[in-house]
């Protein structure tokens, strides 16, 4: 789920991060089987895929936060409920929508999505940072920017040796953490703060998509093959998700963290996933229609979970 509605974006076309604008989506099959998908429901799968990533990966952090706190309890319940949005609900939404195509088709996906963020996204928004005296934002953004050229230039790599049978699968980059520390936005203008939600989004996206990328890898006995998606995934969250993290002020308190996720779960089982789920049903595509309604569903108790636990918290 998304941690607060999705808000108009300002920059031009938005790249899922891997590869298809939103909106221009053509109809696939659904993994069952049945008619095609409609454009609509596959626009809505993309956004319901983008929040849960980062549901996943924000989860995470604020279960950091709650261990640092001294509160197990609400460390275990936001990793259990970060397994459910990226383990079911991602999972779920993914299968749906037909994300995972063989190793050379994932490969072009995240070879796109790595050339927009490269060329693009990031060094636009490095240079409106700059201009709007972020100049934190500006540095981070440029070193992603250089971060996506190199991932770029691997998945090239490992194209050529999956199309051809020549040549080796580069090795997985290497990671080095960012801890993130609770506290305030360390970023001014409201330009960067929202270059900065739309890049945590596309870095969380980024992580969930090679990590699903990575299993069909494997399936297919190409373990070098996984072993970069993998990689390059923990860059994705570990690093550049955590670096915009700290700098966008992500993580508070314990108690604001689960305020802030009770608003967003509301928000998706009360209005986002019955809308999505409505739509679906009245062009047809049931199956999808009575997966995001299990959805709602679903966030509805964790929004009551969350709610349980903040009202234990002294």
């Amino acid at each position: 789920m998304k941690l607060y509605p999705m808000r108009a974006l300002t920059t031009g076309v938005l790249v899922l991060a891997i590869g298809m604008p939103v909106g221009v989506a053509s109809a696939v099959a659904p993994a069952d089987g049945m008619h095609p998908l409609r454009s609509r429901t596959l626009t809505d799968l993309d956004t319901a895929m983008r929040g849960e990533a980062y549901a996943y990966s924000s989860y995470s952090l604020f279960a950091d936060q709650a261990a640092k706190q001294g509160l197990p309890a609400v460390k275990d319940l936001f990793r259990r409920t970060a397994k459910t949005e990226l383990d079911e609900h991602f999972t779920e939404e993914a299968a749906m929508r037909g994300l995972v195509g063989g190793d050379a088709d994932n490969l072009r996906a995240a070879i796109e999505g790595e050339r927009y963020e490269s060329l693009s996204m990031y060094p636009t928004f490095a240079k409106q940072a700059k201009q709007d005296g972020d100049s934190a934002a500006a540095e981070l953004f440029g070193e992603i920017a250089r971060d996506e050229a190199k991932h770029h230039a691997a998945f090239e790599k490992a194209l050529e040796a999956v199309r051809t049978g020549k040549g080796g699968i580069p090795a997985p980059p290497s990671v080095q953490p960012v801890s993130v520390q609770a506290g305030m936005p360390k970023v001014h203008a409201a330009r960067t703060k929202q270059n900065l939600d739309t890049a945590m989004h596309g870095e969380a996206l980024a992580y969930a998509k090679y990590t699903h990328y990575a299993k069909a890898a494997t399936a297919h006995g190409k373990q070098a093959l996984a072993r970069l998606f993998n990689g390059t995934a923990e860059i994705e969250r570990r690093e550049h998700f955590a670096g915009e993290a700290q700098l966008a002020g992500t993580v508070r308190s314990t108690r604001e963290n689960l305020t802030k996720a009770i608003t967003g779960e509301q928000y998706e089982a009360r209005s986002m996933y019955p809308g999505f789920a409505q739509q679906a049903k009245a062009t047809g595509d049931s199956g999808a229609a009575e997966l995001l309604g299990e959805i709602a569903r679903d966030e509805a108790k964790h929004a009551r979970a969350f709610e349980v636990a903040r009202d234990k918290l002294r």
